[in-house]
């Protein structure tokens, strides 16, 4: 299937080298298609066919400005082209255990490549893992789910918590600040891009990539990680190619670090999915069930495009990055080294540790859903492992978590449930209703979830961007690229 061209008004995503069509973007959309692509859908208002169904959804999307082109928007809001050799450095970092304390985790211990660069596990292993990357990684379990840092460029707050932020709500403008959590608070506003700012933070968590034995303050962990980094011969030699200061003798220092980890990240952009075909003029890029999923997910009785939002400060992303609760099952660890919230220490507030409104408790920032169907599992705590499931409990709240259980879980993750009715009592407005829908229409839904994960950012074709070797002689960690495939029916 071909792909309407992106224009050429500006210069191409700068990605790097791919293993090329290892999974053919047919095969992705019969995945998609396999729900009753014939029958009526509901919730009673769409029962079109053919041209009707282009004109309507073809509609929708004009009204909520998805064009189709926000990919080749990087480079325009960047204000320069992608830095290849600094994305390279950074690239080497994010997979260079270096960088954690331990000496056992790396940034690809949470976002591996082979899972999309999600997390391979429902809640995050840090510190003391036992080096896979993948469903087998053991070790203490933190609080959450890591998300995935692809299109992580696009997004205007950063973490489950919404915790890191652009006041101007764009990750890529600086004039009103970033917001950090103390003590560095508005200190990072002087990165270009919110990104680099983020990259200050996993290095000096202790249960993500510190430790508990260094003594010594987040900038003592930072200092110290600079310096190791500093020490190995083949980053100054890289770093000084770009920086002229370390070329003279300079150390490296750790915003050089974070300005290459966010530079490499600027290379993840994958947002040219189905959907942007389909809204650059190729109707024949969605199946019918995918057309009338997208249909049914911009209705106003079903409500989705209400918090997954593709317009303005959104860049298409389907998200409106503010934090809702939707009542999701509360999962504790058997072992972890993370602080629980409640007082069966077994529930997570969520955003009320970023605001400190008790009103904001339970509440987690809305998904983006590009690239949604890449992911293992789904929700801040990877509660649900099939997308069906995660669509379901969006739509009636109250019989999902009747017979949610935590079986479907590693038994790692089978802790003491949190409980359910404080967050039924103060449940976001919209998942206070059940919508009316059949199961052809969920069937629709997640076919359309489908339409929005660009083939490139399968795991198959991010695989060429695990490094053979890391300038710090650590050995990788074992990215297991073989995942076992959820019952989902």
């Amino acid at each position: 299937m071909s792909r309407p061209a992106l224009s050429n008004a500006s210069a191409p995503v700068t990605r790097f080298p791919r293993l090329g069509h290892l999974v053919p973007t047919l095969m992705l959309l019969a995945v998609a298609s396999a729900c009753s692509p014939d029958e009526p859908v509901g919730p009673g208002s769409v029962d079109e066919t053919g041209p009707e169904l282009d004109a309507t959804l073809g509609t929708l999307l004009a009204a909520h400005r998805l064009d189709g082109r926000i990919e080749e928007q990087l480079e325009v809001k960047l204000g320069r082209p992608v830095d290849d050799r600094l994305a390279e450095v950074g690239r080497l970092l994010f997979f260079d255990r270096v960088l954690s304390l331990t000496e056992d985790n790396s940034c690809a211990g949470c976002h591996g490549p082979n899972v999309s660069f999600n997390d391979a596990v429902s809640i995050s292993v840090g510190i003391e893992n036992n080096l896979v990357v993948g469903e087998g990684r053991q070790g203490p379990h933190n609080l959450r789910r890591a998300p995935s840092v692809v299109n992580a460029a696009f997004l205007p707050r950063l973490m489950w918590d919404g915790r890191f932020e652009s006041l101007a709500l764009d990750p890529f403008d600086n004039t009103d600040g970033f917001v950090f959590p103390e003590p560095d608070g508005m200190s990072l506003s002087r990165f270009d891009h919110l990104l680099a700012g983020q990259a200050f933070t996993p290095v000096v968590s202790r249960i993500e990539m510190a430790g508990f034995d260094f003594v010594g303050d987040a900038d003592d962990i930072r200092a110290e990680v600079a310096s190791r980094v500093d020490a190995i011969p083949e980053y100054r030699e890289k770093f000084g190619e770009i920086y002229p200061s370390i070329d003279a003798g300079d150390p490296i220092d750790y915003d050089r670090i974070a300005e290459a980890l966010a530079e490499f990240q600027f290379t993840l952009v994958r947002a040219d999915a189905p959907i942007d075909w389909y809204a650059r003029g190729d109707t024949s890029a969605l199946t019918p069930s995918q057309k009338r999923g997208g249909i049914l997910f911009f209705d106003h009785e079903v409500g989705c495009f209400e918090c997954h939002i593709t317009e303005g400060y959104a860049n298409q992303m389907f998200s409106d990055f503010k934090s809702h609760n939707l009542a999701v099952p509360q999962i504790r660890p058997v072992t972890t080294n993370a602080d629980f919230d409640g007082p069966g220490d077994n529930e997570d507030f969520g955003f009320e540790h970023v605001s400190g409104d008790p009103a904001d408790r339970y509440k987690f920032r809305t998904q983006p859903l590009r690239n949604v169907a890449f992911q293992p599992s789904f929700m801040h705590n990877g509660a649900y492992v099939c997308l069906q499931d995660a669509v379901r409990h969006h739509t009636d709240v109250y019989t999902t978590l009747d017979n949610y259980s935590n079986t479907i879980l590693p038994e790692s993750l089978r802790g003491p449930m949190g409980p359910v009715q404080p967050m039924l009592d103060q449940v976001h407005e919209l998942s206070a209703e059940p919508r009316d829908l059949t199961d052809d229409d969920i069937d629709d839904l997640v076919a359309f979830m489908h339409a929005l994960s660009d083939p490139d950012a399968h795991p198959d074709r991010l695989a060429s961007l695990l490094p053979a070797e890391v300038p710090s002689g650590l050995p990788l960690q074992q990215f297991d690229f073989n995942r076992s495939a959820p019952s989902c029916n």
